[in-house]
């Protein structure tokens, strides 16, 4: 936990400009439906797609610059349905392995997420650096079966009439971690999947929020902290609830940890990775999500 609390101040040094994206609402959809067909057209046996998750157009989460901005960002999330569940391992390796001919790259290349009953791949295109991921969410862990999900998420980019984005500048612990750092990859995919379990939009960043490097008892680890927007009590309630859900279908080991705003945090600790997330209300309405992952093998401590 003392890695989480921390952490908190994280943020990167400098005022560096976000990347400047030429691109529509439309243009980043239809980009994000291709890469999805792209996956799933070839598919043996052939599911049905089925939208789902929060809705499609919204601000930047999850992004490496740190600075509220008014940036769009575009994500489509598809259950692959009308498949026995124990085709799931296998539609996802099939997602993996036409994005792979397609040139695109891993975000990690830990075979650990893709040998196991229920894999999870992370990927992303080039040039234009679309990120999907491939996932086996657990239905029946003894028999194996799942559901697979896809989701593709466009780069940030600025709405009609924008020319510019503004950021503001914070001051930094230990800096940003590299754009090939494996660590920030697993940090900033961890924050995805949470969000899309908390179904709330994000507000934009908040002093002592967003991705940096920090360094603890164990060494350096890099650490992504946000807020969702205000919720009402019981929006929030049951966001938190989903939250907890998720990380229990996906293995993790969970704790609720007292705070002073009297809810109960949700901490889970990765048992791989050594990961920790907490997931806490706020008195401000909102929920505040931190994802701490060392960037050097496993946390030796528990949650």
């Amino acid at each position: 936990m003392a890695v989480v609390v921390t952490a908190c101040g994280a943020q990167r040094d400098g005022g560096e400009s976000p990347k400047q994206v030429t691109m529509n609402e439309q243009q980043a959809t239809d980009r994000a439906e291709e890469i999805v067909h792209q996956a799933v057209d070839g598919m043996s046996p052939t599911p049905t797609l089925e939208r789902t998750g929060p809705e499609t157009v919204g601000p930047c989460i999850a992004r490496d610059d740190h600075g509220p901005d008014d940036r769009l960002q575009v994500t489509l999330f598809y259950k692959l349905t009308g498949v026995p569940g124990s085709e799931a391992k296998s539609l996802v390796l099939q997602a993996r392995d036409a994005w792979l001919k397609q040139g695109y790259k891993y975000n990690s290349s830990d075979q650990e997420d893709m040998s196991g009953a229920f894999p999870w791949v992370s990927m992303r295109t080039e040039p234009d650096d679309f990120w999907m991921e491939g996932i086996t969410g657990v239905l029946d862990r003894a028999k194996g079966e799942g559901l697979a999900t896809l989701k593709v998420r466009s780069p940030c980019f600025l709405p009609p009439g924008k020319s510019s984005a503004s950021t503001e500048a914070a001051p930094a612990a230990l800096g940003e971690p590299q754009a090939d750092d494996p660590a920030r990859h697993r940090a900033l995919g961890h924050s995805s999947r949470i969000y899309d379990a908390l179904q709330a939009r994000p507000a934009p960043t908040q002093p002592g929020e967003g991705l940096g490097v920090v360094l603890d008892g164990s060494g350096a680890s890099v650490h992504h902290a946000w807020s969702t927007e205000p919720l009402p009590d019981d929006m929030r309630a049951r966001a938190l609830v989903r939250a907890e859900a998720y990380f229990r279908s996906a293995g993790w080991n969970v704790r609720h940890v007292p705070t002073r705003e009297g809810s109960p945090a949700v901490v889970a600790r990765h048992p791989e990775e050594g990961t920790i997330a907490q997931v806490a209300a706020s008195t401000t309405g909102a929920v505040r999500v931190a994802v701490t992952t060392p960037s050097h093998g496993p946390a030796s401590a528990d949650v």
